[in-house]
């Protein structure tokens, strides 16, 4: 571990979820002080971790056997557009995001901001504030496009594999069936209520028996803040910059960006160009939901041919073209990641 810091000043990181609770843990692993102030929220019911994320959030907290006891997915079976149904390999672990939030809750323990939830934080000079929950200094969210989601208790028919996750474009949406044990398991309807999406459904409806109470609809189309960083501040997890869960990548995201949020702030301690790497920071998440827009665009393009695929292609396309111009005017990154480090580009070897 690095020596400690004593030169430098401690860190506010405001939160509850993942993207938190990393940035806290690798910051303190940096040798910075970190003063908490934890900020709760309605869990989502599930999470499918895939192996390359869980591989990190284990590297990231030290814990290579983390989750290992939980529901395992080995297949995938896709029915998209007007394309038969592909079944292929899929490595992930179904896992209940408030397990997620107890597994890492001593991260974001330690010293507090405030005697009490929302208390505000103690005047004492900082480092700088890491925002991963609402609300932020910055003008409000951007959101490209609009597409609802609910998410619902199901019960499998008797011959539904519990180790295969499903998904199925249908004619104003998609769904997502996701196993969560074996007797066990989640729907998301994107575009609709499950119910009224399952209708149209060929591939999933056949293998759903029953269906509970859905949750309040929830957002999940991608959205950024107009600035991720600012003089004194980083901006990040699903409040400042979201994913569209089409491509099932979010936890992931939220574990590089307090990679590079943490790496960042020692760099910042450690007397670099807290200017250039803020930047540095707004400029590599505005191109991350670039390159993910343009990947689900080509999902949101095959889906279907109706006036609800259009507009999520559309609304995408504006997404793209908003990042794009945003990186035209940003110099070339002059950092490059190293482990958990920043090094200056023209220094590295």
């Amino acid at each position: 571990m690095p020596g400690w810091l004593p030169s430098a000043l401690p860190v506010l990181v405001r939160g509850g979820g993942l993207a938190a609770a990393c940035t806290a843990h690798l910051l303190r692993r940096a040798g910075l002080g970190v003063i908490t102030q934890p900020e709760t929220r309605a869990p989502v019911p599930v999470i499918m971790l895939s192996d390359a994320a869980l591989t990190m959030i284990r590297d990231v907290f030290g814990r290579p056997d983390l989750f290992a006891d939980h529901h395992r997915i080995t297949r995938r079976v896709v029915r998209w557009g007007a394309n038969d149904p592909v079944d292929m390999p899929h490595g992930a672990y179904v896992i209940a995001e408030s397990d997620l939030i107890a597994a890492f809750g001593i991260a974001l323990m330690g010293e507090l901001a405030g005697a009490e939830h929302g208390a505000r934080p103690a005047p004492v000079q900082l480092l700088a504030t890491v925002h991963a929950a609402p609300p932020f200094p910055a003008e409000a969210m951007l959101r490209f496009g609009q597409r609802r989601a609910m998410a619902a208790p199901v019960v499998l028919s008797a011959d539904a594999d519990r180790a295969a996750v499903h998904v199925e474009a249908v004619e104003r949406g998609w769904l997502f069936l996701i196993p969560s044990g074996p007797a066990t398991a989640w729907l998301l309807g994107v575009g609709g209520p499950v119910e009224r999406l399952l209708e149209g459904s060929r591939l999933i409806a056949p293998l759903v028996d029953a269906v509970g109470q859905a949750s309040p609809g929830f957002e999940t189309a991608p959205r950024q803040l107009p600035r991720l960083a600012g003089p004194h501040w980083l901006a990040c997890g699903m409040g400042a910059i979201a994913y569209d869960p089409i491509c099932g990548d979010g936890t992931a995201q939220a574990v590089r960006e307090a990679i590079l949020a943490s790496a960042v702030l020692t760099a910042i301690a450690e007397g670099g160009d807290r200017e250039a790497l803020s930047e540095h920071y707004h400029a590599m998440l505005t191109a991350s939901l670039r390159r993910h827009m343009q990947l689900s665009g080509q999902f949101y393009a095959t889906g279907g041919t109706g006036a609800w695929w259009q507009d999520q292609v559309a609304g995408l396309a504006r997404g793209y073209d908003w990042t794009t111009a945003q990186l035209a005017q940003m110099p070339e990154p002059r950092y490059r990641l190293d482990g958990y480090r920043l090094i200056q580009r023209e220094s590295a070897t």
